[in-house]
C-alpha cells in the first residue's frame, strides 16, 4: 500500500488508477493527514440502492483525460514571473486570525512550455496558510513546494501577503482599552539553490507637534501676557486664572498633525516567529505619541502632555526610529519612511532612513 499527497495523485492519476486496477490500494494525504483511499472496484462498497455497472455503461471522464491547453509545447519563450494576485485567505497568527490577500508567482524558464500550473499554487496557499500558524519556516516551505510542483518549469518563487494586525492597546490614563489595526505586509522569495529572502513591514500612526509652531505659540503667549499685565502688580492666583482663560493662556496654540511611519526590515534567518508586536511596542515607545483608541478626558490630557514633551520635526522622529531599530536584535537590514501630514501646509514633510544589512556581532 502506497501513500501520495493530493498534488502527486493529481499529476499521476492515470498511473495510479492502473496500479489500483492491478489490485493495489492507494492512500491519499493532505497536509500530513490521510483523507482518502483508492481501492479496486471489486473491493468497493456500493450504496444499498446502487445499480450494478453495466458492461456498456460509460464511466465519468477522468480529469487526467480532460484537455489542457497549457500543456502544449512549442517555442513560446521564457517569462520572468507568472502567477496570481489578490487571493483571499485566512492567516493564523499567534493569538488571532486575520483576513489576508496573497500574491504568488513563479518564473517560467522553460521556453517550450506555454504556461505554469496556477491551480497548484492556489492549492498550496490554501493547504499551508489556511491551517497552520504563519511563521518564516512555513513561508519558506510554501515556496519550496511551489518550486517542487513546477520542477523543470521554474527555479524561483515569490509571495506577498497583506493583512491587518489587531492589537489591544491600553488608554494612557484611564482603565479603558481598545483595538488598533496595523497594516502588515510579508514579502519572500526562494530560488532553486536555497537562497531565501524574507522581509516584512508595518505601519504605525502617531501624532507630531511642530517645534517651530510651539515656539511661535509661546512667543505669542508672552506678548499677550505682557499686554494684559503691563501696568499691574499681579498675584499668583491671577496668573493661574489667566492661564486657564481662553483669551489668556489659549491666545495661541501649536499645531499637531497625524503622522505615519512605515518600516520594512529583513527577517533574520534564525527567526522562529514574526516579531510584529515586539517591533510595534518598541517603535511606539520611542515615538511616545502613537494615536489612541478609547479616550476619556484624562487620556486626552495625558496625550496633550506627551505631545508637548515630544515636539518633533520629521527629522527628529526618524532619529528616534533609527536608535530603536539599531537596538532590536531581530532586525536585519531595514528601510523606514516617516510622513508628517501637515496641518499648516498643503504639502507633507517626509524622510527616510535605511540600513542595507544587519551589523556584524
Amino acid at each position: 500500500m502506497s501513500t501520495f499527497n493530493i498534488h502527486e495523485a493529481k499529476t499521476h492519476f492515470s498511473k495510479l488508477i492502473e496500479r489500483v486496477e492491478s489490485g493495489e490500494e492507494i492512500l491519499i494525504g493532505r497536509a500530513g493527514k490521510l483523507v482518502a483511499k483508492l481501492v479496486p472496484l471489486a473491493h468497493a462498497v456500493l450504496p444499498a440502492k446502487a445499480m450494478p455497472v453495466s458492461k456498456t455503461a460509460r464511466l465519468p471522464v477522468d480529469s487526467a483525460n480532460l484537455p489542457d491547453a497549457q500543456t502544449a509545447s512549442g517555442s513560446f519563450g521564457a517569462l520572468e514571473w507568472v502567477g496570481m494576485e489578490n487571493i483571499a485567505l485566512p492567516l493564523h497568527l499567534n493569538n488571532s486570525t486575520a483576513l489576508a490577500r496573497a500574491d504568488i508567482a513563479v518564473n517560467l524558464v522553460d521556453p517550450s512550455a506555454r504556461g505554469i500550473h496556477m491551480s497548484r499554487l492556489y492549492l498550496l496557499l490554501d493547504q499551508h496558510l489556511s491551517v497552520q500558524q504563519l511563521s518564516p519556516a512555513l513561508v519558506r516551505q510554501l515556496l519550496a513546494d511551489s518550486l517542487s510542483t513546477h520542477a523543470g518549469l521554474s527555479h524561483r518563487a515569490k509571495i506577498a501577503l497583506r493583512f491587518e494586525l489587531l492589537l489591544r492597546r491600553p488608554a494612557l490614563a484611564s482603565d479603558h482599552s481598545g483595538w488598533r489595526s496595523y497594516p502588515i505586509t510579508v514579502h519572500a522569495m526562494l530560488d532553486q539553490n536555497g537562497a531565501f529572502e524574507l522581509k516584512t513591514s508595518v505601519q504605525i500612526t502617531y501624532s507630531s507637534t511642530c517645534p517651530c509652531s510651539a515656539a511661535l505659540a509661546r512667543q505669542k503667549l508672552q506678548q499677550r501676557f505682557e499686554a494684559d499685565f503691563a501696568a499691574a502688580n499681579i498675584s499668583k492666583s491671577e496668573v493661574v486664572h489667566w492661564l486657564g482663560d481662553v483669551q489668556g493662556g489659549s491666545a495661541a496654540t501649536p499645531h499637531a498633525q497625524r503622522s505615519t511611519l512605515d518600516v520594512e526590515f529583513t527577517v533574520l534567518a534564525n527567526s522562529e516567529l514574526f516579531p510584529w508586536q515586539a517591533l510595534i511596542d518598541a517603535l511606539e515607545h520611542s515615538l511616545q505619541t502613537p494615536v489612541q483608541t478609547a479616550v476619556k478626558r484624562v487620556d486626552e490630557q495625558a496625550f496633550a502632555t506627551r505631545n508637548g514633551a515630544n515636539l518633533m520635526f520629521v527629522e527628529d522622529a526618524l532619529r528616534r526610529v533609527r536608535a530603536c531599530l539599531e537596538a532590536l536584535p531581530f532586525v536585519g537590514g531595514y528601510r523606514a519612511s516617516a510622513k508628517h501630514l501637515e496641518s499648516l501646509h498643503a504639502h507633507d514633510a517626509v524622510g527616510t532612513i535605511e540600513r542595507a544589512n544587519a551589523p556584524t556581532l
